[in-house]
Protein backbone atom coordinates (compact mmCIF):
# COMPACT_ATOMS: atom_id res chain seq x y z
CA UNK A 1 0.00 0.00 0.00
CA UNK A 2 2.88 2.39 0.88
CA UNK A 3 4.77 1.32 -2.18
CA UNK A 4 1.36 2.43 -4.45
CA UNK A 5 1.07 5.72 -2.57
CA UNK A 6 4.63 6.48 -3.38
CA UNK A 7 4.19 5.75 -6.58
CA UNK A 8 1.22 8.17 -6.85
CA UNK A 9 2.78 10.86 -5.15
CA UNK A 10 6.26 10.89 -7.44
CA UNK A 11 3.70 10.40 -10.63
CA UNK A 12 1.54 13.86 -9.27
CA UNK A 13 4.82 15.29 -9.01
CA UNK A 14 5.66 14.47 -12.32
CA UNK A 15 2.27 15.66 -14.11
CA UNK A 16 3.04 19.13 -11.87
CA UNK A 17 6.32 19.42 -13.24
CA UNK A 18 4.96 18.95 -16.60
CA UNK A 19 1.94 21.33 -16.31
CA UNK A 20 4.22 24.23 -14.79
CA UNK A 21 6.83 23.84 -18.29
CA UNK A 22 4.14 24.21 -20.54
CA UNK A 23 2.25 27.22 -18.90
CA UNK A 24 5.91 28.67 -18.08
CA UNK A 25 6.68 31.88 -20.55
CA UNK A 26 10.52 31.70 -19.66
CA UNK A 27 12.48 29.62 -21.34
CA UNK A 28 15.06 28.86 -19.06
CA UNK A 29 12.78 27.88 -15.93
CA UNK A 30 10.82 25.84 -18.83
CA UNK A 31 14.80 23.97 -19.22
CA UNK A 32 14.81 23.32 -15.69
CA UNK A 33 11.31 22.15 -14.80
CA UNK A 34 12.22 19.61 -17.92
CA UNK A 35 15.27 18.24 -16.25
CA UNK A 36 13.21 18.14 -12.87
CA UNK A 37 10.76 15.90 -15.20
CA UNK A 38 13.24 13.63 -16.04
CA UNK A 39 14.94 13.55 -12.38
CA UNK A 40 11.63 12.39 -10.80
CA UNK A 41 11.35 9.99 -13.83
CA UNK A 42 14.83 8.57 -12.80
CA UNK A 43 13.67 8.37 -9.20
CA UNK A 44 10.76 6.68 -10.05
CA UNK A 45 13.22 3.79 -12.38
CA UNK A 46 14.95 3.42 -9.31
CA UNK A 47 11.65 2.64 -7.15
CA UNK A 48 10.83 0.40 -9.77
CA UNK A 49 13.95 -1.13 -9.22
CA UNK A 50 15.43 -0.56 -12.81
CA UNK A 51 18.75 1.16 -11.55
CA UNK A 52 20.36 0.79 -15.47
CA UNK A 53 17.91 2.59 -16.76
CA UNK A 54 17.36 5.19 -13.59
CA UNK A 55 21.36 5.94 -14.32
CA UNK A 56 20.90 6.24 -17.92
CA UNK A 57 17.81 8.43 -17.37
CA UNK A 58 19.87 10.56 -15.11
CA UNK A 59 22.63 11.04 -17.19
CA UNK A 60 21.24 11.90 -20.29
CA UNK A 61 17.78 13.72 -19.02
CA UNK A 62 18.79 15.16 -16.46
CA UNK A 63 22.09 16.03 -17.15
CA UNK A 64 23.14 16.31 -20.73
CA UNK A 65 19.92 17.19 -22.36
CA UNK A 66 19.52 20.44 -19.83
CA UNK A 67 22.83 21.42 -20.15
CA UNK A 68 22.72 21.61 -23.83
CA UNK A 69 19.42 23.36 -23.70
CA UNK A 70 20.83 26.13 -21.48
CA UNK A 71 23.95 26.52 -23.72
CA UNK A 72 21.66 26.79 -26.14
CA UNK A 73 18.89 29.43 -24.68
CA UNK A 74 22.00 31.53 -23.47
CA UNK A 75 23.24 31.92 -27.11
CA UNK A 76 19.88 33.40 -28.87
CA UNK A 77 18.64 37.10 -28.07
CA UNK A 78 15.33 37.19 -27.10
CA UNK A 79 12.66 38.87 -29.59
CA UNK A 80 11.56 41.80 -27.28
CA UNK A 81 14.92 42.39 -26.77
CA UNK A 82 15.87 42.51 -30.46
CA UNK A 83 13.13 44.90 -30.92
CA UNK A 84 14.10 46.78 -28.75
CA UNK A 85 17.07 47.26 -29.99
CA UNK A 86 15.80 48.17 -33.46
CA UNK A 87 13.87 50.76 -31.76
CA UNK A 88 16.62 52.18 -30.14
CA UNK A 89 19.09 52.40 -33.37
CA UNK A 90 15.89 54.27 -34.99
CA UNK A 91 15.97 56.69 -31.86
CA UNK A 92 19.52 57.54 -32.25
CA UNK A 93 19.22 58.35 -36.18
CA UNK A 94 16.08 60.83 -35.47
CA UNK A 95 18.11 62.44 -32.81
CA UNK A 96 21.63 62.47 -35.33
CA UNK A 97 19.43 64.16 -37.98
Amino acid sequence: MIFLITVLLILLLMVGAAIYAIVQKDLLFAVIASGVISLILSILFLILQAPDVALTEAAIGVALTTIIFIITIRNTVRYEDERNKKKKQKNVKKLAK
